[in-house]
């Protein structure tokens, strides 16, 4: 039961039309994860399909914006939220937005990269 576990570095302009590709071929999101990097942030978005995995790992800069996917995997909207309001990722119409009160936090975006 080995399955191959990849993980394709990809442009922000062909971020969205691979979604939809993996959408279109069955696969299912399991997991978006945000991470600080030096010039912003890179997102990792993870599919699965049987024992296969899929990983579409973007590199964001801070203050760009990147589309929301919840229009085609509704389930993205807690993942996309924990990642706007805690590491300050721009995500562009996430379907629904708590507007940064799905955590109850003191501090905003805690997991941003401190000047």
């Amino acid at each position: 039961m080995d399955g191959k576990n990849e993980i394709r570095k990809i442009s922000l302009a062909a971020f969205f039309p691979a979604v939809v590709a993996m959408r279109a071929e069955n696969w299912r999101l399991v997991q978006i994860c945000a991470v600080t990097v030096d010039d912003g942030y890179e997102m990792s978005y993870s599919f699965s399909k049987g024992y296969d995995m899929v990983t579409l790992r973007l590199d964001v800069e801070e203050n760009e914006e990147i589309a929301s996917i919840t229009h085609i995997y509704p389930c993205a909207f807690l993942q996309e939220n924990e990642a706007e309001q805690l590491f300050g990722v721009k995500i562009g119409h996430i379907d629904p937005d708590y507007r940064d009160k799905l955590y109850r936090i003191d501090e905003e975006a805690p997991f941003k990269k401190k000047e």
